[in-house]
């Protein structure tokens, strides 16, 4: 451990996951040393039309690169490393995880063409890593993925711990428990800073076990009299061995759909998290081939994205599988805040076709969180007994409703802090305080566009879908500044043209009118003229229709 130098501290603070669920990213400093914990992504909000996947603002941490030592990722989930590949295109620094995440990163790099380039380090719950003054080591947690840890960061001023996305699940499917002594240990010898995981904040008592899950689905195959599709996140392996477990139990044989359920399925069993027995899977074109009730389709979809398998299946699009009257689908998972309505079409489509549809998440007893409740999150604070505590992951609501739990379990409301993104934590010879911010922010990912979408084009695209354009070409003379041809107008998501001649006839008056009056008063520069046309006949098509469409001028001179 370095030497403590009384001018150094620690400052703690997030580029993503405080106040909205995804896209997690945490930095501690101390000195000139910087660790990053997690890289992860967010898929778009509503209003945000045309984006793909929103990512964290890395410029505090590009404008320090010399600073950063590495990245620790948590675990495998898309919020926690899937911004890696353009973070990394920027950052080109140690990425630190563990066999599966590593796995999973790795497929991710491999598409972005930067495998070759970025250094990869193996680390498990038994590993330290010295990060320059910081040294870091790990301890074992359950969560919905295999081989997730916890972060521990030793520091001169003292300890960080950042608890990852956990559960305490004592009956694990896989058998790999949290470990709780090592927990109390690091307790023990004394924490200065808790980061602890949020989300289930809200829920009384206890997470369930995964395993519950995994009788349940057997009794469903048992009972299903044709075939079983199951949908949930590719990501859930813990999960995916249930339904693989359950189709042995009952005879049937498994196909996999979906690119991304397809791609974990592969990792995880050539890494040994999956156990398939041999002669098990199937191709999808051999489904139609067998009896009904010999045959579980494990499915990408059961968050209702327009795209996965099934949703097109649901539509009767999918190239290879149908789903036939009879069929039952389990959605074994809860609805990301915000895809209710999508999950909620994907049902009806479902039942119109003539399936029984179990769906609802843990109320139907197919799903169980992979965080821990109220009570197993007192259980990490007590265990911790961190002096200040920073409650992470989730919307600001179960930010707030983790600190109440802090203060039941003893942590005075003043060593609390709720944080926005950006938002930094100093820690200094024992005291901690709010200091200023960071350039924080989001993201936006448009293709192959990063960062190039901004607020003011998401207004223009909203613009866009709500009213429509209208473009107005002229073409002048160069010589004497008179109209040469046009205005023509032409309308694109505003009124349809046919059905609105007069309006139109009119617009095109006005616009001629307007060129004609500046013209007379010598106004010929083509902002002018531009800006003019568009005040012009904004507001005449308001005062017609009380809609504001995009009105897009092209002036021409020959």
């Amino acid at each position: 451990m370095s030497k403590k130098n009384n001018s150094d501290k620690i400052t703690i603070f997030a580029l993503g996951g405080v106040g909205e669920i995804g896209k997690n990213m945490y930095v501690v400093q101390y000195g000139n040393d910087i660790v990053v914990v997690d890289a992860g992504l967010k898929f778009p909000e509503e209003d945000m039309l045309g984006i793909d996947i929103v990512i964290p603002d890395i410029s505090y941490l590009t404008e320090n690169r010399d600073k950063v030592r590495g990245i620790l990722v948590t675990h495998g989930h898309e919020d926690h490393i899937g911004g890696l590949p353009y973070v990394l295109k920027h950052l080109n620094v140690p990425i630190y995880g563990t066999k599966l995440t590593l796995g999973l990163i790795e497929s991710k790099l491999k598409e972005a063409n930067l495998l070759g380039e970025t250094k990869r380090i193996l680390i498990n719950a038994d590993s330290v890593v010295q990060m320059g003054s910081i040294q870091a080591s790990f301890f074992r947690t359950n969560h919905s993925i295999p081989d997730s840890v916890g972060v521990c960061l030793d520091t001169p001023e003292g300890t960080v711990v950042h608890t990852g996305d956990f559960k305490f699940d004592h009956t694990p499917v896989n058998g790999q428990y949290a470990d709780l002594h090592r927990m109390a240990e690091i307790g023990q010898k004394g924490v200065i800073a808790l980061l602890s995981d949020s989300t289930n904040a809200e829920r009384p008592g206890f997470t369930p076990s995964e395993s519950n899950v995994g009788k349940n689905l057997e009794d469903i195959f048992r009972k299903a009299e044709q075939r079983v599709v199951v949908a949930t996140f590719a990501s859930n392996i813990h999960r995916v061995q249930q339904v693989i477990d359950a189709a042995v139990a009952t005879n049937r044989k498994l196909t996999v759909i979906g690119r991304s359920m397809v791609n974990v399925v592969t990792i995880a069993s050539e890494l040994g998290y999956l156990h398939i027995p041999d002669g098990m899977l199937i191709e999808p074109e051999e489904v139609n081939k067998m009896a009904a009730d010999r045959v579980v389709i494990l499915s990408t979809g059961s968050q209702g994205e327009p795209m996965s398998a099934l949703t097109r299946m649901a539509r009767n699009t999918h190239r290879k599988i149908d789903i036939l009257p009879g069929d039952t689908v389990i959605i074994a998972a809860t609805p990301i805040p915000g895809n209710e309505k999508y999950v909620g079409r994907t049902v009806d489509e479902l039942f119109r076709l003539g399936a029984h549809v179990i769906y609802g998440g843990s109320t139907t007893g197919v799903h169980v969180s992979g965080h821990g409740s109220q009570e197993e999150l007192k259980l990490m604070l007590n265990l911790i007994k961190p002096k200040f505590f920073i409650p992470i992951h989730g919307e600001y609501r179960m930010l707030r409703q983790h600190a109440l739990l802090g203060e039941q379990v003893g942590i005075e409301s003043e060593n609390i802090f709720i944080v926005d993104i950006g938002e930094t934590i100093e820690i200094q010879n024992g005291a901690a305080r709010k200091a200023g911010k960071v350039p924080s922010g989001n993201v936006l990912i448009d293709g192959l566009g990063v960062g190039d979408v901004g607020n003011i084009v998401l207004r223009d695209r909203k613009l866009l879908s709500q009213d429509g354009i209208l473009v107005v070409v002229v073409t002048l003379s160069k010589q004497d500044g008179t109209i040469l041809s046009g205005p023509d107008i032409i309308s694109r998501g505003f009124v349809y043209v046919r059905e609105s001649e007069g309006l139109l006839d009119e617009a095109n008056r006005i616009v001629t009118n307007t060129l004609h009056k500046l013209m007379n008063e010598n106004v010929n520069e083509w902002a002018s003229l531009k800006t003019n046309v568009k005040d012009a006949l904004g507001r005449f098509l308001y005062e017609q229709t009380r809609r504001r469409p995009m009105i897009l001028p092209i002036i021409m001179e020959v």
